[in-house]
């Protein structure tokens, strides 16, 4: 389970660390059944090999289905809060996020990230009131999503409640979907949507950060400075995760400075503002190893 910690005020300086944190190992386990899955149903071994056999999709439409839990006082979100929070995932993984303000560019400026090719839909928001799921997510998640979850494996059943202070998120990769059934969403804290009430952690980046890894991304920081680090290409390998929002930090020396402004990564959402290329490519690769094509409890996604 990966997870993205939670800012317990305005003196915590550093992003907590979120529930998706990885065993030794278990990354490049991972890497490899993902290849091997790549061989089994396309015969190729990577997502270059898949691109030229035009057998990876351009774009993907995530449907998504909003699940907001409250304890009848705390947690309850308005659709426009919701609607605010899709529009920012859109505004992600379309490359169109703005700086400071999380605010989307104008289509006439230059975007700040890659375009990663994956857009998301709306497909439904419901309201559930219950204490216990709502205080403690993460202890009951099996239930949670026994109970609300929609849609098969290509379908995003996001999540939201108390998390904690210690945590503002926690998701799945893609590789548990068949593994784990019943355990395959993401569940973000609702104070770290936008306007919510963690500071440095309130412009819905959260929920970006864990669907990444629902989509198949790692943390930039994986592996530290030793290969396949996050097993991407064009993020340069880093030792440590970002604090804060520096102007710059280098941490390992191969090429390249540490991607402190990747959505991957730990800093401020005031500093995070990208994916690359090669994490789009990632993202629709391991789309087709493992969502496409799936049909589970009318789950199919659909392509343009």
């Amino acid at each position: 389970m990966v997870a993205r910690p939670a800012d317990s005020g305005a003196a915590r300086t550093a992003r907590p660390a979120d529930g998706d944190s990885l065993a030794p190992g278990e990354m490049q386990a991972m890497l490899g059944d993902f290849t091997g899955t790549l061989r089994a149903r396309y015969g190729v071994a990577d997502e270059r090999a898949l691109v030229a056999a035009h057998r990876i999709p351009d774009r993907i439409v995530v449907p998504l289905r909003f699940h907001v839990l409250t304890d009848g006082r705390y947690g309850r979100l308005s659709r426009a809060a919701v609607d605010q929070q899709v529009a920012v995932l859109n505004a992600a993984y379309g490359g169109r996020l703005a700086g400071p303000g999380g605010t989307v560019r104008s289509a006439v400026r230059t975007p700040q990230g890659a375009d990663t090719g994956v857009s998301f839909r709306l497909d439904g928001v419901d309201v559930t009131t219950n204490t216990r799921w709502f205080g403690k997510p993460h202890d009951h998640r099996a239930e949670i999503e026994a109970a609300l979850s929609r849609g098969g494996y290509g379908t995003l059943n996001l999540y939201t409640g108390a998390v904690g202070f210690e945590m503002l998120g926690f998701s799945t990769f893609p590789k548990w979907a068949r593994e784990r059934p019943g355990v395959g969403g993401v569940v973000v804290d609702y104070r770290s949507l936008p306007g919510g009430t963690f500071p440095h952690f309130n412009r819905g980046l959260t929920a970006v950060h864990e669907i990444g890894h629902w989509l198949g991304l790692f943390h930039t920081f994986e592996n530290g400075c030793w290969p396949p680090g996050d097993g991407i290409d064009d993020t340069p390998d880093e030792s440590v995760p970002t604090v804060g929002c520096p102007a710059s930090k280098d941490t390992c020396p191969a090429p390249g400075t540490d991607p402190v402004h990747n959505f991957m990564d730990y800093g401020f959402d005031s500093c995070m503002r990208e994916f690359t290329p090669d994490q789009g490519l990632r993202i629709r690769a391991m789309w087709a190893a493992y969502r496409l094509g799936a049909t589970a409890s009318g789950g199919q996604a659909r392509y343009r």
